[in-house]
C-alpha cells in the first residue's frame, strides 16, 4: 500500500525531506503548503511533486491527503500536530515535540482517542554514537549503566543567524532568542535513544548572554529569554544521572559534529568528541572513531544547498556511518542525500512503515515526550536560579 503526503513549510530543512519522502516506494504523492505561497511552489515546480494547497487547513481538509509531515518554526509544532491528528492524517513532526507540558499531553491524548501514527523526528535516535551504544547496552556490554552526557554545541554565528533572518524576517532577532533548553532533543534524545531509561528530576543553569546586539535580549525576545548557553542535571529512573549541554555561544566547530555523547558503564565507557570517539574498558582503550564517521553523500557545494548558510550545508550532506544497518531501507535511497550523521533516510524510512504496517515508530508519542519535557522541565528550572524539578512522564505507548 501508498499513501499521500503534506508537507508543511517550505523552509531550508523539508526540500531535503521532500526528495526522500517522494522518492520512497510506500509514499504516493506529495503535496506542498507554506505561509508564503512562493515558497511552496517553488519547491513542487524544483522536484516535480504533486501540488500545493493554500493552507494548513485546505490540506487537512483534502482526502488526497493521508498524512503530514511539519517543518515549521520549532514553537508551532504541538498544535499543529494536534490539529493533524484530529483531522485524520498520520502526523510526522520535525522536533520539538512541543514547548509544554500541556502541549505534550494534547499530542499523546490525540494519538491514544485517533489510533493514528505519530512520530518525531529526532535525527540524533539515529546518530552514529547512539546506535552503537544503544547496541552495546542491549548485549550488557557496558555492565550497569550510571551516568551518560549528551551536548548540542552549535554556536549562532555558524550559520544560525542567517537561519533565522530566512525564517523570521524583519522580525527575526525576537525569535532568535529562542531558549536552548526549549530544544532539547538533539541532546537529550541521543543518550536515551540508547540509555532506555527516562529522567524523573533536573537541576538546569543558564548563562546570560552578553553579545549585545539583540539577540537573547529579553526587552526583544518573543520568549522573554536572555539566555545563550544552558546546562541541565537529571536523575533517571532506576538510578544514575545524565547531563545535558545546550550551548549558542561557545569556541567549537559545530559544522564537523553538533552532537555529541559520552556513555559510562561499571564495565566499560565510551565517548565521542568532535573527531574522535574512544571505547574503554578496564583492560584499555580502543579508537572507534571510523565505526561512527558519516561518509559524504553531497558536495556541500551542490545547487540545492544554494539557499543554505554554508556552515549549515554540512548536516545536510553527511550519510550513513559503518555502524549503520542500512539492509532494511529502500534501494531508491542508495543514490540519495542524507543528512545529520545518516538519520534523514532511517527517518523518513521509519515513518512510512510505521503508518503501512500500523506499528509504533521507534520515536512514537511517548517516547517524544521523554526526548522533550526534560528540556521543558529544565527550561523552568533553569529561569528558577537552579532548583530542582520534578519531570512528569506519561509512561510507554500501549502495547510497547
Amino acid at each position: 500500500m501508498t499513501f499521500s503526503l503534506g508537507i508543511v513549510g517550505a523552509g531550508q530543512f523539508s526540500g531535503q525531506f521532500a526528495t526522500l519522502f517522494q522518492a520512497h516506494p510506500g509514499v504516493r504523492d506529495v503535496y506542498v503548503t507554506d505561509l508564503l505561497p512562493e515558497r511552496a511552489e517553488r519547491l513542487v515546480a524544483a522536484q516535480g511533486l504533486a501540488g500545493t494547497f493554500p493552507s494548513y487547513e485546505a490540506m487537512l481538509e483534502s482526502p488526497a491527503v493521508d498524512a503530514v509531515a511539519i517543518f515549521t518554526q520549532r514553537w508551532t509544532h504541538g498544535p499543529l500536530v494536534v490539529q493533524g491528528l484530529n483531522a485524520g492524517k498520520h502526523v510526522y513532526s520535525a522536533v520539538p515535540m512541543a514547548i509544554t507540558t500541556d502541549e505534550t499531553a494534547a499530542i499523546i491524548d490525540a494519538v491514544r482517542a485517533t489510533g493514528l501514527t505519530y512520530m518525531m523526528g529526532e535525527t540524533s535516535h539515529y546518530h552514529p554514537a547512539t546506535v552503537h551504544a544503544r547496541e552495546q547496552i542491549a548485549r550488557g556490554a557496558f555492565g550497569r549503566m550510571f551516568y551518560a552526557e549528551g551536548d548540542y554545541v552549535h554556536d549562532m554565528d555558524l550559520g544560525f543567524y542567517d537561519a533565522y533572518r530566512y525564517s523570521g524576517g524583519e522580525e527575526w532577532k525576537a525569535t532568535a532568542s529562542y531558549p536552548p533548553l526549549l530544544y532539547p532533543t538533539h541532546s537529550v534524545g541521543g543518550v536515551l535513544g540508547a540509555w532506555r531509561t527516562h529522567a524523573v528530576s533536573v537541576s538546569a543553569i543558564g548563562v546570560r548572554d552578553d553579545r549585545g546586539d539583540g539577540v537573547f535580549d529579553r526587552a526583544v525576545s518573543r520568549f522573554d529569554n536572555d539566555v545563550s548557553n544552558a546546562t541541565a542535571l537529571f536523575e533517571v529512573a532506576g538510578g544514575g544521572s545524565f547531563r545535558t549541554n545546550e550551548f549558542r555561544r561557545v569556541g567549537y566547530p559545530s559544522h564537523i559534529r553538533e552532537s555529541r555523547f559520552r556513555f559510562f558503564g561499571t564495565q566499560a565507557s565510551m565517548e565521542q568528541l568532535a573527531t574522535v570517539a574512544l571505547w574503554q574498558d578496564k583492560k584499555g582503550v580502543e579508537d572507534i572513531s571510523e565505526l561512527l564517521e558519516p561518509r559524504p553523500t553531497l558536495s556541500v557545494d551542490d545547487p540545492s544547498l544554494r539557499h543554505v548558510a554554508p556552515e549549515l550545508r554540512a548536516a545536510f550532506t553527511s550519510g550513513s556511518a559503518p555502524v549503520h544497518d542500512r539492509t532494511r531501507l529502500p534501494r531508491e535511497f542508495d543514490r540519495l542525500h542524507n543528512g545529520h550523521e545518516g538519520s534523514h533516510h532511517f527517518l523518513v524510512d521509519d515513518f512510512v512503515t510505521a503508518v503501512d504496517t500500523g506499528t509504533l515508530p521507534p520515536v512514537d508519542a511517548w517516547v517524544a515526550a521523554r526526548y522533550t519535557l526534560p528540556g521543558i522541565v529544565a527550561h523552568e528550572s533553569a529561569r528558577q536560579g537552579g532548583v530542582r524539578l520534578e519531570i512528569p512522564d506519561f509512561g510507554d505507548a500501549p502495547g510497547a
